[in-house]
């Protein structure tokens, strides 16, 4: 049975999947200076993101997180080359199509250093806070994100209007951070978000996390407060 493929311009941010994977629904959102492509996949409702240049017409895929059948239906429906594909963090959830779609692809990985021994591939680039990525016409920032796990990061597409969007994996969601379990890890993390995310961006900055709808800094920085203190 064939796949049906469905990409809707109406952009929300909530996405879920199939749960026979005989149809993929994703969301397009179309930005100034690229589009953003959202679909949800697996059981445990991971986020995938393809972000493409209209110029040069070269993609980037964020966390091959499940159901390779159905990330390679939606390539093959949207326009576009895809040219890298890059894991937000270790966790075997954003990383389970990653070695089928490396090797039916051939296209190039890349992951914090820190977590690159948890792939089921060797990465191409390991990748530092500060880096950035070269997208077609378009370069995306790179920050490191300690605390979820200790290579994990955010990507930064920022338009030309000066609003940034903000992959997050599963750093920063709507309602506080990323789960921690190490002692001290959560202080860390909050600290990193507050520093590197709420403190250089702006309240319009889109967030887009690695499960469930997206957010903006605007609407969560009014509880940074209380994340901090009840914990989690």
């Amino acid at each position: 049975m064939s796949m049906k493929v469905t990409v809707s311009d109406d952009y929300t941010g909530d996405v879920t999947p199939d749960p026979d994977r005989y149809e993929v629904s994703a969301q397009r959102r179309t930005l100034d200076n690229a589009t953003v492509v959202k679909v949800s996949v697996g059981p445990m409702d991971n986020n995938v993101y393809i972000l493409t240049d209209p110029v040069t017409m070269q993609s980037l895929l964020i966390d091959a997180a499940n159901d390779p059948g159905s990330l390679r239906a939606l390539l093959d429906t949207l326009p576009g080359t895809l040219t890298q594909i890059v894991t937000t963090h270790g966790h075997f959830d954003h990383w389970q199509a990653l070695e089928e779609l490396t090797r039916t692809l051939h296209v190039p990985t890349a992951v914090g250093a820190p977590d690159a021994a948890d792939l089921p591939v060797a990465p191409d680039r390991m990748l530092r806070g500060g880096d950035r990525i070269t997208l077609g016409a378009l370069e995306l920032d790179v920050i490191s994100l300690v605390g979820h796990t200790p290579g994990s990061i955010a990507l930064v597409l920022t338009e030309r209007n000066g609003r940034a969007h903000l992959f997050t994996g599963d750093s920063l969601f709507p309602g506080g951070i990323g789960k921690t379990w190490e002692p001290g890890d959560f202080e860390i993390l909050l600290d990193e978000v507050e520093t590197k995310l709420f403190a250089r961006y702006a309240d319009d900055a889109v967030v887009y996390p690695g499960h469930g709808k997206d957010t903006t800094l605007g609407a969560e920085r009014p509880h940074l407060g209380q994340w901090r203190q009840r914990g989690w």
